[in-house]
């Protein structure tokens, strides 16, 4: 197939974006429950059980492990060589190896935990204790075109990170890839929830013996929010979206992190009022409000802009990376009318990315370029995880029908709600903590 997940200037998708426009709301609606519903631990998760003896803190440095020996003013990154293999800088070809081209290649190992040795996995992204049949999804690793890239090494990880913080900020796939990532750190030693919300959106696991720490907060917008659902996802209004303040979920503890991953993007598809300097602007879906149309590529923009040059002038002392949004595998419909995705292998070459994805790439990619020079001249160390490529060649990395527990035992023929878009544990997504970790080496 041909090679075409890079896209163009906005102003080239002004006329895919009419067209799209029913599209955008039937998802939009769809969303207020898919999404929703894919941030929350079922009553049977093993996490809650665990969290009994730890109280509900309001903010999660109440109860914040200090490091003994480390400080979040002065950042100091540890040496990356572990016994007698050779540092990073020694590694050939290093600077001309682009991480994010390349190709799935079999991996007969198989992947480094099941759902039997990691007890983090959410129901929903939990495909072989749902029944699901095929294994073959399992056996691929990412390979880049241009040079080797090691699997990643939860002991080696843990050692480079002994006394430092994470912090995975965004919305459910950032739920999704910090359960990938305890998961894999899990097979070194089991880490302890010290810290959740009252919704289980945010939470703070603790390794012990290495004193890290790894948040996940909840920020689907990076922005301030005010969304009005109830715990079903069902809203009663628009949502309330400051485009010029960003969310204190993230901000307030922003200094107190050396490592921060953040995303964004799907939830802009939502109806939504936004306001600048308390002030409407405009909306996106307000079919009741004699407002004007403005469209989620407008807030969407306007929030990344806000946010990236927060980070690129804030003088953090970190690494920081910026993921561009995940891409989805809705064929023959889309979540809300039918859309499925039964592949069992890998795509071979490259496929078209949909325009609505498309949308949201440019915008991230431009904002993002924009503040690059910026970040680099005040010294702050700004990444772009851009995952796309390596993600659409996945179709078969999602739960499908297998978010819900053996969907078909009562009836083969059942009409079962798809999940295309977050990824089965362990799956494809465990191949992000490959790259990760490579580009923390790279410093």
């Amino acid at each position: 197939m041909k090679a075409s997940w890079k896209s163009g200037p906005i102003h080239k998708h002004k006329c895919v974006v009419l067209k799209l426009g029913i599209t955008i709301l039937a998802t939009a609606l769809a969303l207020r429950v898919f999404l929703y519903g894919s941030t929350e631990f079922q009553p049977q998760s093993p996490l809650i059980r665990q969290s009994k003896s730890t109280p509900i803190t309001q903010s999660p440095f109440s109860s914040f492990p200090e490091p003994a020996d480390a400080s979040f003013d002065e950042f100091s990154e540890p040496t990356p060589t572990f016994g007698d293999e050779a540092t990073y800088k020694d590694k050939p070809n290093a600077e001309k190896c682009d991480l994010f081209i390349g190709d799935w290649i079999s991996n007969p190992a198989g992947p480094a935990y099941t759902n039997d040795t990691c007890d983090i996995i959410e129901n929903h992204q939990n495909c072989m204790k749902n029944g699901r049949p095929d294994s073959g999804y399992l056996y691929w690793r990412w390979k880049p075109r241009n040079c080797e890239l090691p699997q990643f090494n939860a002991e080696k990880f843990l050692e480079l990170m002994r006394n430092k913080s994470w912090a995975l900020i965004g919305d459910s796939i950032s739920r999704n890839h910090v359960q990938s990532l305890l998961c894999m750190l899990s097979k070194v030693e089991k880490p302890v929830m010290f810290y959740h919300d009252e919704g289980y959106k945010s939470k703070g696991w603790h390794f012990q013996s290495y004193n890290l720490t790894i948040y996940v907060l909840w920020s689907p917008f990076l922005a301030e929010a005010a969304i009005f659902e109830d715990i079903n996802g069902v809203s009663d209004r628009e949502i309330e979206l400051q485009l010029d303040r960003l969310d204190k979920q993230w901000t307030e503890l922003y200094n107190k992190m050396d490592y921060m991953i953040f995303s964004t993007g799907k939830w802009f598809l939502k109806g939504a009022i936004y306001y600048e300097n308390d002030t409407i602007l405009g909306c996106h879906y307000c079919p009741n409000r004699n407002l004007t149309e403005l469209g989620f590529e407008f807030a969407y923009r306007r929030s990344l802009r806000t946010a990236l040059n927060f980070i690129a002038t804030s003088g953090h002392k970190g690494l920081i990376f910026f993921r561009t949004s995940t891409p989805d595998h809705f064929e023959g419909g889309e979540w809300f009318s039918g859309g499925r995705c039964d592949r069992t292998s890998p795509f071979k070459g490259q496929i078209e990315l949909k325009d609505l994805h498309k949308i949201l790439r440019t915008i991230e990619l431009e904002e993002f370029e924009s503040v690059a020079a910026k970040a680099s001249k005040s010294g702050v160390r700004l990444k772009l995880l851009d995952f796309v490529q390596l993600s659409l060649l996945r179709p078969d990395g999602h739960p499908g029908p297998y978010r819900q527990f053996y969907p078909f035992a009562k009836d083969n023929n059942a009409q079962v709600q798809n999940d295309c878009l977050h990824w089965c544990l362990p799956g494809p997504i465990d191949s992000w903590n490959d790259v990760i970790m490579e580009m923390v080496l790279r410093g």
